[in-house]
């Protein structure tokens, strides 16, 4: 009887160390905004956006002039989006309108972040654009670094979009924990970001941005996400690791980018 009790201990210790793991390594949130798009010389309107479960998110939108195309940024885990303005700058120059928002708990969003939380902060942002009378016309771009990956797949398989693009992500929550935590069995892990099962049912253009020399998310998860996903898709092998390689092949990512969105005349 005693073994049976320790046994049971051992589990719900080992369940309740999983759990904090989880919940430490899913979502670093930061409260403070380093830097505005002000420092990068061009303006911008800070908007905030009341989700289906009533939680106020803040978001920058970023306008660009005779933009046919709407890029909603989904950033990573950790930070917020006042650590994103290269990528701002990047698609701002390329000639593109960009939305970015902060997941709640980031930034100046309310509440706190859960897997069904970010997703809903996600079709909250494309609703407010859709909703708004100076995007009419306009093409929805679903765009998801690391993390945020997972939310552009989970927008781009509720809403229409124009195309998705997912920016050194992953498969799945699994297929991440058994990276970083292999000794954890994948059922113990209750956070999903199932991108892998979402995108098989996603039919606009896709394209998939990865370095090979990723330290964080393994190339290999980006390869799978990108050989589950059916045609019409493209994927661009960068350089650099994993929050760098957009400065280090930024040309290259600008030049296959923009092509990939005239392609789809997307961009002119």
């Amino acid at each position: 009887m005693k073994i049976i009790l320790y046994l049971i201990v051992i589990c719900v210790l080992f369940i309740v160390f999983v759990r904090y793991l989880e919940r430490t390594s899913v979502f670093y949130p930061d409260r403070m905004l380093a830097a505005t798009p002000q420092e990068l010389g061009f303006p911008y309107e800070d908007v905030f956006i009341q989700t289906q479960d009533h939680v106020v998110i803040h978001g920058w939108l970023v306008k660009s002039s005779a933009a046919q195309s709407t890029l909603i940024f989904f950033h990573g885990n950790a930070g917020n989006i006042g650590d994103r303005l290269g990528k701002i700058d990047l698609f701002h120059k390329m000639g593109l309108n960009v939305l970015i928002v902060d997941y709640r708990g980031y930034g100046k969003s309310e509440g706190t972040p859960t897997e069904e939380g970010i997703y809903y902060d996600a079709t909250a942002a494309y609703d407010y654009l859709a909703g708004r009378g100076d995007m009419t016309g306009q093409n929805f771009i679903s765009y998801g670094a690391s993390l945020g990956g997972a939310v552009a797949v989970d927008l781009a398989a509720k809403r229409t979009v124009s195309c998705l693009v997912v920016d050194s992500t992953f498969s799945s929550a699994a297929d991440m924990a058994k990276r970083i935590y292999p000794f954890i069995p994948s059922f113990f892990i209750q956070t999903k970001m199932d991108s892998i099962g979402k995108i098989k049912n996603i039919s606009v253009p896709k394209l998939f941005i990865h370095s090979a020399e990723d330290q964080i998310v393994p190339f290999a998860l980006g390869k799978k996400l990108f050989d589950a996903a059916p045609e019409p898709k493209e994927f661009i092998e960068i350089s650099g690791d994993h929050n760098d390689g957009h400065f280090d092949d930024q040309v290259k990512i600008k030049n296959r980018m923009t092509a990939f969105l005239k392609k789809w005349n997307l961009m002119s």
